[in-house]
């Protein structure tokens, strides 16, 4: 069988998802297991530091495998592979980002909305052009993308399933960088490898925390940082960071990751 989602780990502790469904790496439902299974394996493995999610060939991902779609029988299928692979993806407790080149449409930008951070080469175009089928996102367009831009500019994109070019979703905030898009492999790998240098067990513990509280009430939001906050000061990191500040100063500590 054809593998469809390709892992790298490399030295530097980053691991570099690639999609592999040419020509345009649909999200097929067996792409979509395929790349749950990574994800959920990635979530376990102490020596990965950071992550990169990206596409083979030309672009990132033009969307769903619309030859899989039928009728509701079919959508339920299909969304709940979705939900999975895409939710595992969000559940890696280690920064992901995406590097996003030629298109990510309909289900693939919904991908990058589950990594942490979205960068884009400058010939990059986005959207969700689900409406323009008659549907609507399936796979988190409609939570992901409100939570990223408000619902005002989350309704605007899905009800008229316009493509964005990179300049203007730098502007919008859906994507954080825009590089050349030469420069974009190269990159996305130094964001990720010097994300990967960080203390890795804190970095973990703001994303936990920063996700958990966006639906919580602002009380139990400030309570969850509390708990991290405590928790992070019993990782040999913090006795790395504080002891380097007060011999060295800031910015200076070599963290082991534990």
């Amino acid at each position: 069988m054809t593998e469809l989602v390709h892992l790298e780990e490399r030295t530097d502790g980053v691991a570099v998802i690639t999609l592999d469904n040419p020509p345009v790496n649909a999200l097929s439902r067996a792409l979509l297991a395929e790349l749950a299974t990574v994800a959920r394996a990635l979530a376990n493995n102490a020596a990965v530091r950071a992550v990169v999610v990206t596409g083979a060939g030309k672009v990132f991902a033009a969307g769903a495998d619309i030859t899989e779609f039928g009728g509701p029988d079919e959508a339920r299928d299909i969304g709940e592979h979705f939900r999975a692979a895409f939710d595992a993806v969000a559940a890696i407790p280690r920064p992901v980002i995406a590097a996003i080149h030629g298109v990510a449409l309909g289900g693939g930008f919904e991908l990058a909305m589950a990594c942490d951070l979205r960068v884009a080469a400058d010939s990059a175009r986005i959207g969700q052009p689900e409406i323009l089928l008659g549907v609507i996102p399936g796979a988190g367009a409609t939570q992901r993308l409100a939570r990223l831009v408000g619902p005002a500019r989350a309704k605007h994109l899905i009800w008229s399933g316009r493509q964005v070019k990179a300049d203007e979703a730098l502007a919008l905030g859906l994507v954080d960088e825009v590089f050349p898009a030469a420069a974009l492999h190269d990159g996305a790998l130094g964001l990720a490898s010097s994300l990967a240098a960080g203390p890795t067990m804190a970095i973990a513990l703001a994303k936990r925390v920063i996700d958990a509280g966006l639906d919580a009430p602002l009380e139990r939001g400030l309570d969850l940082e509390v708990e991290a906050f405590v928790e992070v000061f019993a990782t040999d990191d913090a006795k790395i960071g504080v002891r380097s500040f007060l011999d060295d100063g800031p910015g200076k500590a070599q963290f082991s990751g534990r």
